[in-house]
Parts: structure tokens; sequence; C-alpha cells
């Protein structure tokens, strides 16, 4: 348990060794970060959230009166056109561009004017705004700009220009100007509060939009919503930087939206009343022809009190008579309301309530007048092709059968009641026999006299009622919320942008690591090789800057030397300690790994204890050279190879670096190096140096590019495989591990070369010459 626990303590320094070791880049964007959250912060420009609240009222409760005076307002026509059915359809009414529209054209909404404060871009509107600018009419087919124009004042002139549309003229105040697109007005603000601004103001920006940007712009930051699934309270907000602009928006939309209920409402109230007035008029000529016909009979007939000769009789027939005059009264009113339906078209409402005693009627009549509103309310966001508006058309022509059916059926059952009211009236008629033909003349005057004042004053009444509902309509969206702003700005969020801030400066520089590290294909530590391959690696050599020395000097205690001392520490152990003589081959995968420096290095250590020699094996692209300024004109190996005649003595030579090493230079660069090395010279020339050297340090030719290593790899006694940190490809080490596999080279160990001190292992990175 202990060991698994060690490999997961490994794994994981593992994986945060790299964010470990770039730890200032953290700090480092980290701050920068969180300037730029403090600097985004101050350049921003407060955004406050404008609420405000509303009822929408259920006509039919808030009609509850009682009994009292105001009863009489239950039965008033029109009211039923304030009660809502759905709570849904108020929301998207108060949604609608057309109210929205409303509000831009009433407020002048069209164009935004803004002033440039430092880096903030602040909108001016209300008492704010040195200027009211007008729209007066927009141009057909005309664009409107994109950029602002600009308003700018010259001395005591103000200045309107557009670089887009080339336009630069004085500003007369109060007269119309004609831009390319629109005609607009510009008037100096009397409620100007500079004050209140806070600004010096040289220069203003203005945008231009149309109608139905403008209202688009306005309909999109608008927010309706139910304050309350069990409540018919609607919250309106708006999240704006310019407060009194928002203020206003919801307040004109309120007002719009109790403006645009009250017109519907009153539409069948009107009806009514235009239907009243005319039967009034009708009825106020007939009353007076019947009065003047009464007045001359009883000149003519010298009539004064012909009632009292009648009483007896008049008593039994009262009632009679009362009914006979309610039906005619009722039957002219339904004469009358079938000659209005038959008149008027099929989407005008009908009146309603107007005395009529066929509730059957009644209710018919309702429903129409129901479904009319119903109708108009749809048309006002929708088009007459719309399924919704063609559905209710079709029902309204039904209904409208149905009301006139009902009007007819109403008509023959009065006239049947009538008929047999008339027949008791003859019967009565029978038994005053005795009264004289002037009387019975009199009595028609005198009936139709009371039929025309009965529905005279009926009439009035209902005029009066209906005058009544319209002048008292109240608003059917209740202020129950005030507009009010937040106290504190809903945006910019200072500690939401702080913290984002400081996440984003944490993960900006871990991603960068994890990407580099996700993409990276090279090898990096020892680490690396240990995932990648069973072949140990004794010897990590640091990372050797420009200006530093990278050859080991006499007593050199620099971290150079020292990982070269480990190196040899380690490499003994894989040596047969038997033998006089050991050689070690350097080799390497690809060129640039660093295996001559190895070479070189090995052999400087080496030589301070030991009798040792360095061979540059590597023919083909000669490394050994470049210490040694006159060894091109030396002999090498490739002349010892070539020319029997040749001897050791003949290109042996003292190091150039350190004269106690001796060196074999790789000589001139031959056509056939592999045939060179299988002559069985090389083979000799160790078998001859063993016998005077204690180390033989061979810089051989990289594995991948050529063979010449494998042909002479039989006479190594340690393969020292030299990788370089960042340099050398993953896929380099499989190709390291198929040749070691294959049995092509024996007694393997990889070097790391060129490792910076963060991925140094263990002892290494915590610091050399503590012996100094």
């Amino acid at each position: 348990m202990e060991h698994q626990a060690d490999n997961k303590s490994i794994d994981l320094i593992s994986l945060t060794k790299p964010y470990i070791a770039k730890w200032y880049w953290f700090i480092l964007s980290t701050l920068i970060f969180f300037i730029i959250g403090l600097i985004y912060i101050k350049l921003s420009v407060p955004v406050y959230s404008i609420k405000s609240a509303v009822l929408i009222k259920d006509a039919k409760k808030s009609l509850n009166v009682g009994e009292g005076n105001l009863g009489v307002l239950e039965g008033l026509s029109g009211f039923g056109g304030m009660s809502t059915n759905s709570i849904e359809n108020e929301l998207e009414i108060f949604k609608s561009k057309k109210l929205i529209r409303d509000i831009v054209i009433s407020k002048n909404l069209q164009t935004q004017v803004f002033v440039e404060s430092g880096f903030k871009k602040i909108e001016l509107f209300g008492d704010t705004c040195p200027v009211n600018i007008v729209i007066v009419n927009e141009k057909k087919n005309k664009k409107f700009p994109e950029k602002p124009f600009e308003i700018s004042k010259d001395k005591n002139n103000w200045l309107l220009e557009s670089e887009e549309f080339g336009y630069n003229q004085k500003i007369v105040f109060n007269k119309l100007i004609s831009l390319p697109f629109a005609n607009i007005i510009i008037t100096p603000n009397q409620y100007f509060d500079k004050e209140k601004l806070g600004l010096n103001i040289d220069e203003l920006q203005v945008n231009f939009n149309t109608t139905e940007s403008a209202t688009s712009q306005i309909q999109n930051s608008v927010e309706i919503d139910l304050a309350n699934k069990d409540a018919t309270v609607i919250d309106i907000f708006i999240n704006s930087a310019q407060t009194d602009k928002a203020k206003t928006i919801i307040e004109a939309l309120i007002a719009a939206y109790n403006r645009d209920a009250i017109l519907d409402k009153n539409t069948e109230s009107q009806k009514t009343k235009e239907f009243i007035d005319e039967r009034i008029s009708k009825i106020s000529t007939e009353l007076d022809n019947v009065e003047t016909e009464k007045e001359d009979f009883k000149t003519i007939n010298g009539i004064t009190d012909i009632f009292t000769e009648t009483k007896i009789n008049l008593e039994t027939a009262a009632e009679t008579k009362k009914k006979e005059l309610e039906l005619n009264g009722q039957l002219e009113l339904t004469d009358d309301l079938i000659s209005y339906l038959q008149k008027q078209n099929n989407f005008q409402a009908l009146p309603s309530n107007i005395g009529l005693n066929n509730n059957d009627s009644n209710n018919a009549i309702a429903n129409y007048n129901k479904m009319i509103l119903e109708r108009n309310r749809l048309l006002e966001t929708a088009t007459p092709q719309n399924p919704l508006v063609i559905d209710i058309t079709k029902q309204i022509n039904v209904l409208r059968k149905a009301v006139e059916e009902t009007l007819q059926k109403g008509k023959v059952g009065l006239q049947l009641a009538l008929g047999e009211y008339l027949n008791e009236q003859d019967k009565l008629k029978s038994r005053i026999i005795q009264v004289p033909k002037q009387e019975k003349l009199f009595r028609n005057l005198e009936r139709k006299q009371q039929i025309k004042e009965n529905l005279y004053l009926l009439l009035l009444q209902k005029r009066e009622e209906v005058a009544i509902s319209l002048a008292v309509v109240a608003p059917k969206a209740r202020l129950v919320e005030p507009v009010f702003i937040s106290d504190k700005p809903i945006s910019p969020k200072k500690i939401v942008i702080l913290l984002a801030s400081l996440l984003i400066g944490l993960l900006v520089p871990f991603g960068a690591i994890y990407l580099k590290e996700l993409l990276n294909t090279k090898i990096v530590d020892k680490d690396n090789l240990k995932e990648l391959s069973t072949i140990p690696v004794i010897g990590e050599i640091p990372s050797i800057k420009k200006n530093v020395e990278h050859l080991i000097k006499h007593n050199d205690f620099s971290p150079l030397a020292e990982s070269f001392r480990i190196l040899i520490t380690n490499m003994n152990f894989m040596l047969d300690a038997n033998k006089k003589s050991k050689v070690v081959f350097v080799t390497s995968s690809i060129k640039g790994e660093g295996k001559t420096f190895v070479s070189m290095n090995l052999a400087l250590t080496l030589t301070t204890s030991n009798n040792v020699i360095i061979i540059g094996a590597d023919i083909r692209n000669p490394q050994l050279q470049r210490y040694s300024e006159n060894s091109k004109s030396k002999k090498g190996l490739t002349e010892f190879l070539y020319d029997q005649s040749c001897s050791i003595e003949d290109v042996l030579f003292k190091n150039p670096v350190d004269e106690r090493c001796d060196i074999i230079y790789s000589g001139s660069i031959p056509p056939n190096p592999t045939e060179l090395l299988k002559n069985g010279r090389f083979s000799l020339l160790l078998e001859k140096l063993r016998e005077k050297y204690e180390y033989i340090i061979v810089d051989t030719a990289p594995l991948l590019l050529v063979t010449d290593t494998l042909i002479i790899t039989k006479n190594a006694d340690l393969n020292l495989y030299v990788t370089r940190s960042n340099y050398t490809e993953r896929s380099l080490i499989e190709f390291a591990n198929d040749t070691v596999g294959a049995k092509k080279i024996d007694n393997v160990a990889f070097v790391l070369n060129d490792l910076n001190n963060q991925n140094f292992g263990y002892g290494n990175k915590y610091g050399y010459g503590y012996n100094k």
C-alpha cells in the first residue's frame, strides 16, 4: 500500500511540475487580468434595473358595486369589454409592436444622443440633453446612417456633420432640416440641467434610427413577466444605463396600454349611444305628432274629460291594456333592432340592454358583441388572414344569423301575444258600447301617446346610463408599484468581474501550459523516459548557457562536472569491474542530441584519475575536430582503417582541451565508411588501445541515420544512448526500444542531456558545489 501511495505521489508531482515551474506566469497573468478587470469596471457605464408593476383588473369583479345608488351601472353595456379572460393575452399586448411604436413616435425615440467622457460613451436624455431632435418624417426608400452624426460647437454656432453622407451644415434651431434620409427639427432643450449632467459639452453624437428599428430595439429591451403565476400582477423591467429614458418608456407603455383598453371598451358603448340618439330623435317626432292629433281631436269634438265617464270599465281592462302597451313597445323595439341589424355591416357591435325583454335575444346580442370586440383586439396584432381571425369571423357570421333568427322568433311570439290581448280588448269594448265613438278614437290617440312616451323615457334613461359608462371608465392596468430605479447598478458587477479576472488570470497560463504539454512530442525529463522505456537512465546533464564554458576543467565543481561524476559512478555499476580496460560507446538516434558533447566531457572527467582516450568514430560527420583548429590536417580513424601501413602512433594525439587525455580524430570523410568499419581494423585498434588505456570513449554515428555504429557495437562494453530534453522526439525512444529489443546493441543506458534546472531529478536540482 505504501508503494502504491508513493507512485501516486510521484505521478502527482510529475503532473504539477510544469505548472509549478512556471509559477511566475500565474502571478503575472493574474495581476494583468486583475488590472484589466479594474480598468473595465472603471470604463464601464453603470447599468441600472428600472422596474414597475401593474395589476390587470378583472372588470367583472371590479363592477361589484352592490345595490346602492350606483346599482344601475351593473347593467350598462360596454363594461364587459374591460374584463380579461387570459392574463397571457395581456402580456402579449404589452409586448406588442403597436404599443411600442406609439411610444417611439410620441416620445421621439428614433434618435439617440451620446457624449464622450474619457473612454465612456454616455447617452443623454430628457433634462441631461441640451437639444431636442425630432424626426418629422422619414424619406421613402432612403437608407439611414450606420455611423452617428456629430453636433459640434464652432464659436457661437452649432454644426451638424456626417462623414458618411458628406454633410456639414450650420444648425438653425426650430427650422426644418432636410437630411438625405429624413426631415428633422432641432430645438434647444429649455429644461436642460447642466449641473445634473456634470459635463462640459463641446461635441455630441447622434444616432438616427427608423421607426421600426427603434421599435425593435425598445421591444427587445423591455421585459414583461408575471409577478406570480396565481396573480394578475405584471412586472415591467428595463435594464439600462439611461434611467430617465427607461422610466419614460415604462410610464408611456402603461399609459398606452390603458388608452388602448379604454378605446376598445368604448367601441360597444359608443355604438349603443348612437343607436339610442337616433331612436330618441325619431320617437320625439312621432310623439309630437300624436300630441298634436290629440289636441286637434279634443278641439274639434269639444271633449274635456272622457276618462271620468269610462272609469269603471277601464279599471277592468287596465291590466289588459297595460300588457298590450308593453307588447307593442317590445314589438317596435324588436322591429327596430331587426332593421338596424340589416342596415349595418357584419363587424359592428349591436345595441344591447335597451329594454328588450327577450332573454334569448339579449344573450345572443351580448355574445355577438363580445365576439366583435375579440376580433377587433386580434386585428391589432394580426392580419385578417390569421387563422384565429378567420375562425372568429366564421363564428361572428353564425352568431349574426342566430341573433336575427332569435329576434324574428321573438317578434312572432309578441305578435301572437298581442293578438290575444287585442281579442281581450274587443270583449271589453263590447261592454262599453255605450261610450261615444269619439272616446274610442281618443283612446287610440292616447294609446299611441303612451307607447311613444314609455319608449321615449326608456331611451332617455338608457342614454344617460351609457353616457355615464363612457365618462367613468377606470384604467384597466392599475399601478401597484410606481417606476423605481435600483439603488445599485446591476452591471458591471464588480465582485463577479474581479473574481472572473482572477479566474481567467489563472486559467490562461494553465491552459497555455496544458496545451504546450499536450502538443509536446519531445522528451522533457527523466520521468518521460521511464514512461516510454525500460532502459535505465544513468545520467542527467544540465543545460549550459551560451556564455558559460561547456567543457569540464581540472578541479571543476560546477553542476556540469558534478552531473558527469554521477554519470561515471552509475556507469561503473554497469561495467565489468574485472576488466582493466572498458570500451564505452556514446551514440544517439539523430544528430544534435549532444553525443559528442557527452563523449568529450565524459573523457575529461575520467582523465582526473584514469588513463583515457576518446575516438571520433563518426567518420561521416566528424565532430571532435571542432575542439581543435588544426585537427583537419591531422590523420585520424579513417586513415588508420584505410591504410594498412598507418600505425596507431600516426593517429594518436593529445587532447587539445586536456593533455592528460589522448584523442583519435575521425580523419578525412571517406566515400565508403561502412566498408572501412567492416574490414576488421577498428577491432584491432581497440584491442591495442585496451592494453594502454583504462577507458576508451568512442563517439559514434547516430543509429537512426546510418548503420555504422551497429557494425562496430560488438566491441563495446557499454553503450550510452544520449537523448536531449525538449529535442528528442518521443517516437525516437520507440526506435531505441526496438533496437535494444532486437539485440542489435547490448548493455545500453540512457543519458538525458540539456536538462533545465526544474526538470532535474532528485538531488541534482538542490544545488552543486556544496564542498567548494
